[in-house]
C-alpha cells in the first residue's frame, strides 16, 4: 500500500517530536532515552541519519526516469517569414511557445523555444505541430547537451501533434501509458524549457480529462492540469508519478501569457495514435461518417421527440456519403456509436475519427420520437474535401521549382471556401507534397501564386509556361495567403 503524506503532516510530526523533547526529558544530542513506555531513542534528536523523506515523499524517481528523454527544440526562420509567427497573438488559448528572437548564422532568425519528447532510441521525437510548422530549422539539444539538426518526418496540425528525427541511437526514452487510464486528482509532472532557462519540473494534479470545445484544435480531447506550463514548454511531457508520458503539453489559457493554472496536453493515447500514422503512411488516416452534427439543447430535444438532451442533432448530410448511403437523414438524432452513448458532436467527431476506414459501425437514431439501428460502412476522411473533389490532373507539375505542387484556377467556389479576395489573382495551390522544395521554402495548400520570378500570372496556365521556361529549379514567387502577401524563395 502507498501512502502520501502531506506536507503538512510533515511538519507536524516535527511539532510531535519537539513536545517529546520537553515531556520525556530529552536532551539536545543525547544519543538513547529511556522512558516508563520501554520506548528507547537511540538516534540524537537533533540530527537527521537518514533522507527525511521516502520514495513516496518525492518525485524525484520519476523525474530521473523521464527528464533525459525531455529536449529542448529551437528554430529558426529567414525573416520572410516571421510574420506568419504571429497568428497566435492576442489568442487567450496560447501555446506555451516562447517567442524569443535573435539573429543565427545563415540569415536565420531564431524565432522561438520549444520542447520535444523522445520516444524511440534511434532519435524519434514527439512534439506539437504549431512548433515546427512552417518553412523553419529544427534544432534539437539533449539533457546532456548534445546538439543535432531535426527532420520533420511528419505533422497533424488538427491535434498539434508531430514527430520529428534526429540522428542518433541508443537515446534515453520515455515509456507511454495509456492516457485512458488518467482520473481527475492524479498528480503529474510537466518537464520541458520554459523561457530558455533550461529544463524545468513543475508539478500539479489533473484538473480534467477529455476536455474538449475549447477551440485551439479541430480535434480536441485535452488533459487539463494545473501544473505550471509555462512559454517553452511546448511540446514537452506530461508523465505521472511513475515517470510514464500521459499527454503532450500544447496550450495554456491565459490573457497574459504567463501560467494562471490552467494548461492543457493532448492525451498519450491520441499522440501515439497520430505518430503511428504518421510514420506509416505521412499523414493521419481518420474515420469519415459524411454528417453535419450539433449538440443537442434541450428545446432541440423537445422538438425532435427526443426524450433528455442525450446525443447529437443530425443537421446536414453529405451527398452520396456513408451516412446517407446507409440511411440516415437530416433531423434524425443520433444516440448511440458502436453501442456507446454519444455525449455531443465533438464526442461523435471524435468516435468516428477512431474508427478505421472500410470498418462497418452501428449507429443508433430516433426519428420522430422512434428508435432504430443503421450499419455505416466508414470512409476515409479526406484532408481537405474541397480540394479533394478537384481534378487536378491538368494542372501537376513534375519538373522545376514547382516540383510537387498541384495547381489550380481560381473560382467562385475556391474564393468562397478559402476566403480569397476577388481582387487577388493567379493560381492557387490544390495541393502540395509535404518533402518538396517549396514545402520547405513556406508554400502551402491555398496560397495563391500572384508571379513567379517578378513575373505577374493570371492563371495556371501562365504560371506552368513560366516553370517551363526556367532552366534552373529555383523561383521567387510572389504569394499571396491569409497572413499576408509575401515572397517563396524556392531552391532545389
Amino acid at each position: 500500500m502507498h501512502i502520501y503524506i502531506p506536507q503538512s503532516l510533515l511538519t507536524l510530526r516535527g511539532v510531535v517530536l519537539s513536545v517529546a523533547t520537553l515531556l520525556l526529558g530529552i536532551q539536545p544530542g543525547s544519543t538513547s532515552a529511556s522512558v516508563q513506555s520501554g520506548v528507547t531513542i537511540s538516534a540524537p534528536v537533533n540530527e537527521v541519519s537518514v533522507r527525511p523523506y521516502s520514495s513516496f515523499e518525492t518525485f524525484a524517481p520519476a523525474v530521473k526516469k523521464a527528464a533525459p528523454a525531455v529536449v529542448r527544440i529551437i528554430t529558426a526562420v529567414r525573416p520572410e517569414f516571421l510574420p506568419e509567427l504571429a497568428g497566435r497573438n492576442g489568442n487567450p488559448f496560447s501555446s506555451s511557445f516562447s517567442g524569443q528572437v535573435r539573429r543565427r548564422p545563415g540569415h536565420l532568425i531564431e524565432c522561438g523555444l520549444g520542447s520535444g519528447v523522445i520516444v524511440t532510441e534511434d532519435g524519434y521525437i514527439l512534439t506539437n505541430s504549431h512548433l515546427v510548422d512552417g518553412p523553419k530549422e529544427v534544432e534539437v539539444t539533449l539533457q546532456d547537451g548534445r546538439e543535432f539538426k531535426a527532420k520533420v518526418i511528419g505533422l497533424d496540425p488538427r491535434s498539434d501533434i508531430a514527430v520529428i528525427k534526429i540522428d542518433a541511437q541508443h537515446l534515453p526514452t520515455v515509456s507511454l501509458a495509456d492516457s485512458r487510464d488518467v482520473q481527475v486528482g492524479d498528480v503529474v509532472l510537466a518537464i520541458g524549457n520554459p523561457f530558455g532557462l533550461g529544463q524545468t519540473v513543475t508539478h500539479g494534479i489533473v484538473s480534467a480529462t477529455d476536455r474538449g470545445g475549447i477551440g485551439i484544435e479541430d480535434y480536441e480531447s485535452f488533459i487539463q492540469t494545473d501544473a505550471p506550463i509555462n512559454p517553452g514548454n511546448s511540446g514537452g511531457a506530461l508523465v505521472d508519478v511513475t515517470g510514464r508520458l500521459i499527454g503532450i503539453s500544447t496550450a495554456i489559457l491565459s490573457s497574459s501569457g504567463g501560467n494562471v493554472g490552467i494548461g492543457f496536453a493532448v492525451p498519450s493515447h491520441l499522440a501515439r495514435t497520430v505518430m503511428t500514422n504518421l510514420l506509416k503512411y505521412g499523414y493521419v488516416v481518420r474515420g469519415y461518417l459524411g454528417v453535419e452534427a450539433q449538440d443537442l439543447t434541450p428545446d432541440l430535444a423537445k422538438e425532435f421527440k427526443v426524450r433528455g438532451a442525450t446525443g447529437v442533432l443530425v443537421g446536414g448530410v453529405v451527398p452520396k456519403g456513408p451516412a446517407e448511403q446507409a440511411g440516415l437523414e437530416v433531423g434524425d438524432v443520433i444516440t448511440r456509436f458502436e453501442g456507446i452513448d454519444v455525449r455531443d458532436a465533438r464526442h461523435l467527431k471524435l468516435s468516428v475519427a477512431e474508427s478505421k476506414p472500410g470498418e462497418t459501425v452501428v449507429v443508433e437514431v430516433l426519428r420522430d420520437g422512434s428508435a432504430s439501428a443503421l450499419k455505416i460502412t466508414i470512409t476515409q476522411e479526406s484532408r481537405n474535401e474541397l480540394l479533394a473533389r478537384l481534378d487536378r490532373s491538368a494542372h501537376e507539375k513534375d519538373s522545376g521549382p514547382l516540383e510537387g505542387v498541384t495547381i489550380g484556377e481560381l473560382n467562385g467556389q475556391l474564393r468562397q471556401q478559402l476566403q480569397i479576395p476577388r481582387r487577388v489573382q493567379g493560381a492557387v495551390v490544390l495541393g502540395i507534397n509535404p518533402f518538396s522544395a517549396a514545402a520547405e521554402a513556406g508554400l502551402k495548400a491555398g496560397d495563391v501564386i500572384q508571379s513567379i520570378n517578378r513575373r505577374e500570372i493570371k492563371n495556371a496556365a501562365e504560371a506552368l509556361q513560366l516553370t517551363q521556361e526556367s532552366k534552373h529549379k529555383r523561383a521567387l514567387l510572389g504569394v499571396w495567403s491569409n497572413s499576408g502577401s509575401h515572397f517563396v524563395l524556392i531552391e532545389d
